[in-house]
């Protein structure tokens, strides 16, 4: 690609200003440095922009014998029930996100068991202008006593999923995952859980995560092995 980098560490911030009057213009900073560069053919640059995402994710936590759900209130956001998250630490997977940020909001100890939903948003306040991507997954409880974050959480409590689906008091989000997990409950949770497969990448060397509902293509390599 026709472009000239330029990564200046921050002890060497001051030669910015030079390099910005050759024609360089800020990509991005991480850390202890920023990162220059500057397009070298006519027309528009086709260098891609970096960081237009983040990454967040919540944890459902169902115990089905009780059919109750975890939910918490924000101590500094707006005070509804919700399901315990937060942001992906770099090169963090998601399954591993739910279950960490769970055990941090509330000491609950949780196993990944499939993602339920993702919701896309644009213009959220506080996301450093990124858009954000935020992925919701089903959890099961691995303990059962709750100890909340006290610098994070409000409130925290296993609510029974019939009041949490009417409550007044939840986020539309928690309302309509609360109608997935109702529906999973009735007619079993394949019929909403897309399952977490690893797989090898076309990099030598390298896995990814496909989440997907692939009963349909077992049942086809069933048949077609068998």
């Amino acid at each position: 690609m026709p472009a000239a980098w330029l990564k200046v560490p921050i002890e060497q911030s001051g030669f910015i200003s030079d390099a910005a009057s050759l024609g360089f213009c800020y990509h991005h900073a991480v850390d202890n440095h920023a990162m220059l560069v500057q397009w070298l053919q006519e027309g528009k640059t086709r260098i891609a922009d970096y960081a237009s995402h983040q990454v967040g994710v919540c944890g459902v936590v169902l115990k089905e014998d009780t059919q109750e759900i975890l939910v918490t209130k924000d101590r500094h956001k707006i005070s509804k029930w919700k399901f315990p998250g937060g942001l992906s630490d770099y090169a963090e997977d998601i399954a591993d996100t739910a279950v960490r940020e769970v055990r941090e909001e509330t000491g609950i100890k949780t196993e990944f068991r499939s993602l339920l939903a993702i919701r896309q948003q644009h213009h959220q306040p506080h996301a450093f202008d990124c858009s954000d991507l935020y992925f919701v997954c089903r959890l099961s409880p691995l303990s059962f006593a709750i100890s909340p974050c006290e610098h994070e959480i409000l409130e925290c409590c296993w609510m029974n999923i019939d009041y949490l689906a009417t409550s007044k008091e939840a986020t539309l989000l928690t309302e309509r995952v609360t109608g997935l997990l109702l529906h999973g409950l009735k007619h079993g949770f394949e019929s909403i859980d897309l399952q977490m497969d690893e797989l090898p990448a076309v990099y030598d060397g390298l896995t990814y995560k496909l989440f997907s509902r692939n009963v349909e293509y077992q049942q086809y390599m069933n048949k077609t092995l068998g």
